[in-house]
C-alpha cells in the first residue's frame, strides 16, 4: 500500500492510499483544500476510486463536494453520520459562523463490511464515541481511526452525539483487540501503534 499524508484545514490528516499494482487511489478525510489534494492525485497519475469519511464533522468532510466534482468518486460514510453531511449543527460548522451543507450522494457502510476498491480490501470498524457513526478503516498493517484515538490522547466526546462510554468501548473492543504492531493513523497529529497506546495512553495505558 502506498500512503501519502496531507495536513489540511484545521490540522486534519487527509490520507491518500493506493495499491502498488494499480493506479486507483482512495482518499480518507478530505477536510479542506480539495484542489491541493487533487493535485497530488494528478501528480502521481492516480485515479480516485472512493472518498471515505471517518465521521461527519466539517473539518473532515469540507473538501468532499469539490473532490466529487473533480474526480467523480463515490463517498462512503457510516449511516450514523450520514445526516451530519448536510446539518451544520451536527457537523459543527455552524458554530464557527461558516455553516456548511455537503449535498452529495453517499454510500452507507456498516461494521465489519469489506470494501473492495480495486485491488485493495478495506474493513470497516464501527467505532462510535466521538460521533455515533465514527468508523475506523483497517487495511493491511494500518488502521485509519479518525478522531477516536490519538497518540497519547482520545477524541472529544462533548460534541452532539459524543459519548465517553461508547468511545471507551470502541477503543477497548475494536482497536485494542487488533495486533499491537498495527499502525494507527489518526485524524490529527502523529501516527502511533496499537501497542504504544495500550501501554502509554493516559486514558487507557497499562503503564500509567
Amino acid at each position: 500500500m502506498l500512503l501519502h499524508t496531507l495536513v489540511v484545514g484545521l490540522n486534519v490528516n487527509c490520507y491518500i492510499i493506493a495499491s502498488e499494482l494499480e493506479d486507483e487511489a482512495i482518499i480518507i478525510d478530505p477536510g479542506a483544500e480539495a484542489r491541493r489534494i487533487f493535485d497530488v492525485i494528478e501528480e502521481r497519475q492516480l485515479s480516485t476510486t472512493a472518498v471515505i469519511c471517518t465521521h461527519g464533522h466539517f473539518d473532515h468532510i469540507g473538501g468532499v463536494a469539490e473532490l466529487v466534482e473533480l474526480t467523480g468518486a463515490e463517498v462512503f460514510i457510516h449511516r450514523g453520520d450520514a445526516r451530519y453531511m448536510e446539518d451544520a449543527t451536527l457537523n459543527l460548522s455552524g458554530y464557527i459562523d461558516a455553516p456548511a451543507s455537503i449535498a452529495v450522494p453517499t454510500r452507507p457502510v456498516e461494521d465489519g463490511q469489506i470494501l473492495k476498491l480495486g485491488e485493495m480490501r478495506l474493513k470497516v470498524l464501527h467505532t462510535p464515541g466521538h460521533t455515533p457513526g465514527s468508523i475506523s478503516i483497517l487495511v493491511g498493517e494500518a488502521v485509519f481511526c479518525g478522531d477516536l484515538i490519538f497518540a497519547g490522547s482520545v477524541g472529544r466526546v462533548d460534541f452532539p452525539g459524543g459519548s465517553w462510554e461508547a468511545l471507551s468501548l470502541s477503543v477497548r473492543e475494536k482497536i485494542f483487540t487488533l495486533p499491537e504492531r498495527l499502525i494507527l493513523y489518526p485524524g490529527h497529529g502523529s501516527s502511533t501503534t496499537i501497542g504504544e497506546e495500550k501501554k502509554y495512553n493516559p486514558y487507557f495505558g497499562s503503564r500509567n
